[in-house]
């Protein structure tokens, strides 16, 4: 007797699954296990495709990573460069617009377990390391930069130097999402309320950056 559409395996009912499922596939298995953990064939299961089917659209663990990425993280960068190069108004209030975003967007989904996935096993793979330094962090805070750049040749911040200022804004946002995440769970930190902590937080670095008036 033939296998019902409701008793059949999944990968058999999901032959035609998209590449954006078996994306999110691997960064939920990414998140939840690692890189080194993760394995193709339990990607695929989780999709409902057979590991076959996977091979389609990637040749390799390191190129479905660097899909997950750049379909997620690298997108949302260049969604925030695409805006920011329209905006008009206050670099401070640009500022705050890409810092919310950024901890919206990323630290308070499934992505930040990928940048927690680097911290972790980066130097374990040089290449992956590389990729994720190039296509994340330096546009990542070349975004930051530019910004800040932006906001001292209209004269609305006062004339920081860019390079040492661009990690002191990221580090504070680092640290929270590692508190909100990693730490407090497991070593039973106080609580903290991150949206005041991040209005917090901008506020003071604009206070700090506002150009003086003469």
């Amino acid at each position: 007797m033939q296998a019902s559409q409701d008793t059949k395996p999944r990968w058999e009912r999901r032959k035609d699954a998209r590449p954006q499922e078996l994306l999110a596939a691997a960064l939920e298995q990414f998140v939840e296990r690692g890189y080194a953990a993760t394995r193709l064939e339990d990607v695929a299961k989780r999709a409902g495709v057979s590991k076959g089917t996977l091979y389609l659209y990637f040749t390799n663990k390191e190129e479905l990573f660097k899909a997950v990425v750049r379909e997620n993280i690298v997108q949302a960068i260049g969604e925030a460069e695409q805006d920011a190069a329209v905006f008009e108004g206050h670099s401070g209030e640009l500022l705050r617009t890409i810092l919310m975003a950024w901890w919206d967007q990323i630290c308070t989904t499934h992505l930040a377990g990928i940048t927690k996935l680097m911290l972790s096993e980066g130097h374990n793979f040089p290449e992956l390391a590389k990729f994720y330094n190039e296509e994340v962090v330096k546009r990542g805070s070349g975004l930051i930069n530019s910004v800040l750049v932006r906001g001292i040749t209209r004269g609305e911040f006062r004339p920081v130097d860019p390079a040492v200022m661009t990690p002191v804004l990221i580090a504070p946002v680092m640290m929270l999402m590692m508190w909100t995440n990693s730490f407090m769970p497991a070593c039973e930190m106080p609580a903290i309320d991150p949206h005041a902590f991040m209005d917090t937080f901008i506020a003071t670095t604009l206070g700090g950056l506002e150009a003086v008036a003469l």
